[in-house]
């Protein structure tokens, strides 16, 4: 396969890049190294795949015409903004890129009759009863980011692509993540030995899915869907399966630190589920299995960061 990958230099991407060449297949992709997150970090990501001669291209989906997937076998949509809580003070910016950008890049693929895998979020399952199944009926969405995200599943199973699927992702973390997520927000905090705020009062619970267990179903679905010889579209939920605790979460970062900080208790943020945990069984059945628990998953990216950072 030829797999272009929008959002190529973010932490799926980057991850999802290396792991497709390595199976021998031919990767290209682009990303507009937005300001959403430090692009510092994206600009080491994409120097470390142009190292592996899989270019990277400086663009906005938003301009993506159709002559950027010229033998392109199948479409990664992984580009958008990102952020729950960011969302509720900038919902523009998130419109433009999440749906209209979106349905730029849907556009485009119809037209040359591209297949498409694209990611969508745990985040739209909110308030649902769990574990969360890919069947549930939605109800209002707290936050810009979660609506635009249903709205992109919306728009794909309208769309007359020749296939597509849709990946709700759950709480995706490791080495080379996106320092907006709480991980790297509590790590910097414990080094510099500065107090966390953990919300809920800490009574917070997460379905935490490790970089290579989320890359595993992404390339499961990747050769399904390219492989379909019908028009269709999937939504599946790709998680670890089970929920863990923040506190534990939080446990297993200080001891990987080999520091502790302070721990301010307070209330629920308005954008946040209290509690995420996915029905896998729909992925498994395609042969899913993440295998990285927290301790371990933890663990790899607190050597990551050290190494990093120089601490």
């Amino acid at each position: 396969m030829k797999v272009y990958i929008t959002g190529i230099a973010g932490f799926i991407g980057y991850h999802t890049a290396i792991y497709l060449q390595e199976q021998g297949h031919k990767v290209v992709g682009c990303d507009n190294f937005n300001d959403y997150y430090d692009p510092d970090l994206k600009q080491k990501r994409a120097s470390m795949l142009a190292e592996r001669q899989i270019k990277v291209i400086d663009k906005d989906i938003l301009n993506i015409k159709g002559n950027s997937f010229n033998d392109v076998d199948i479409l990664l949509h992984l580009a958008a903004y990102a952020g729950v809580r960011a969302s509720l003070e900038a919902p523009t910016k998130y419109v433009e890129t999440n749906i209209i950008g979106t349905q730029n890049i849907i556009d485009v693929c119809t037209k040359k009759n591209i297949p498409v895998v694209y990611a969508s979020s745990s985040s739209v399952c909110a308030g649902n009863d769990m574990p969360f199944k890919e069947d549930s009926t939605f109800l209002h969405h707290s936050n810009p980011y979660s609506w635009t995200k249903y709205a992109n599943e919306c728009m794909f199973k309208s769309s007359k692509l020749p296939a597509s699927a849709g990946l709700r992702f759950f709480t995706v973390y490791g080495p080379w993540g996106r320092p907006d997520m709480a991980l790297f927000d509590f790590a910097n905090k414990i080094m510099m030995q500065e107090p966390i705020d953990l919300y809920n009062f800490g009574n917070m619970k997460r379905d935490f899915t490790y970089i290579k267990d989320i890359v595993q179903g992404v390339y499961i679905l990747l050769k399904l869907v390219y492989n379909s010889t019908d028009t269709t579209h999937e939504i599946y939920n790709i998680g670890y399966g089970r929920m863990e605790g923040l506190r534990t979460y939080v446990g297993h970062l200080e001891k990987g630190l080999g520091k502790t900080t302070h721990h301010n208790l307070v209330p629920a943020h308005p954008a946040d589920a209290i509690c995420t945990w996915s029905d896998i069984t729909k992925i498994k059945a395609l042969g899913y299995k993440p295998t990285t628990s927290i301790e371990v998953g933890v663990k790899e990216f607190t050597k990551w960061y050290k190494e990093y950072y120089n601490e």
